[in-house]
């Protein structure tokens, strides 16, 4: 079946792969696979994520340059999920290596703090969680500069957007925890209609449902110090990366609620052509998530001037 596209006029490169990119026989495991696929369902909530090649690279035989990364940390309703997307820097090589080292490294980071984070979230705890994933956001970005002065390069070339959700795997907890650096989109589809969630930093984290409990209690004071001292020292949250401030926002999702996460490969087209936005409403809007195929086939849907990386994680709440 061809892939369709929204707008008067058909893209202008091919929806489908035409040429591969270049390999290196010594590195083989640099290469990128042009789509990846994640689905998952816990409790109320069911997952659906994929993250495919623009056109414009799919032409060019360019890698695709945003990550996705799904993974679980813990057991039974203990258990926390986190999806991590990213997007490299245009033009500049290794950028798909940047933004698949920035997943691993929060994902890493995530882990080790797995337990406090969720015990944060069952807990309503904003104080806690918005300066704690700062810091560890801060960490990941103080990598990356890292390796670019090691590697001789300019920090500005070597970093990528990061854009986050925390999902709890417990039936009774429906807190949804957003946090990033960069572009892209957050956006939740609720009565049929879009909700542009995209937080501008700071403390605008609640506008649209406030997480329940959050204002009622002072936050928990954390120690000062690293609690884990096999761990890099450094407790204070790095500068602001180039990308821009630190995103955050929690709130309490309802049944019915669609929450979609991109980056700006799909965001941008979502914000700026009202005929995909619609067909996407239409089509996610439904009270049963699609399969990976079709979720894949609605992802993709062409808009003409729109040829960028696409990445989205979208949940579904029964």
């Amino acid at each position: 079946m061809a892939a369709s596209y929204v707008g008067d006029e058909p893209p202008t490169y091919e929806a489908e792969p035409t040429t591969l990119p270049v390999a290196d026989p010594e590195d083989l495991r640099d290469l990128v696979p042009d789509t990846v696929l994640e689905g998952a369902r816990y409790g109320t909530l069911t997952l659906r994520a994929v993250s495919l090649r623009g056109d414009a690279a799919r032409y060019r035989g360019e890698p695709r340059r945003d990550a996705l990364l799904a993974v679980r940390f813990g057991t039974g309703d203990s258990a926390l999920i986190l999806i991590a997307v990213a997007t490299g820097q245009r033009a500049v090589p290794g950028a798909h290596r940047v933004a698949r080292e920035l997943c691993e490294w929060i994902a890493g980071a995530v882990g080790s703090n797995q337990q406090r984070l969720t015990e944060d979230i069952h807990t309503a705890n904003r104080g806690a969680l918005s300066s704690g994933l700062n810091r560890l956001t801060g960490r990941a970005y103080g990598r990356l500069r890292a390796g670019a002065t090691v590697r001789g390069l300019a920090p500005a070339d070597h970093t990528a957007s990061l854009r986050c959700l925390l999902l709890p795997a417990h039936p009774a907890c429906r807190t949804r925890v957003f946090f990033g650096v960069g572009d892209g989109g957050l956006f939740r589809l609720r009565d049929g209609v879009w909700q542009d969630l995209e937080p501008e930093g700071g403390e605008r984290d609640t506008v649209g449902g406030p997480v329940l409990g959050y204002g009622g209690r002072p936050p928990v004071q954390r120690p000062s110090h690293d609690p884990n001292p096999s761990r890099e020292p450094n407790p204070a949250p790095d500068p602001a990366p180039a990308h821009g401030p630190f995103r955050f926002r929690a709130s309490v999702a309802r049944p019915g609620d669609t929450l979609l996460l991109c980056s700006a490969g799909l965001a941008d087209p979502v914000r700026g052509e009202a005929a995909l936005a619609g067909r996407l409403a239409e089509r996610w809007g439904t009270a049963e998530p699609p399969g990976l195929a079709a979720f894949l086939a609605d992802a993709q849907t062409g808009v003409k001037g729109y040829s960028d990386d696409r990445t989205a994680a979208a949940v579904w709440e029964a």
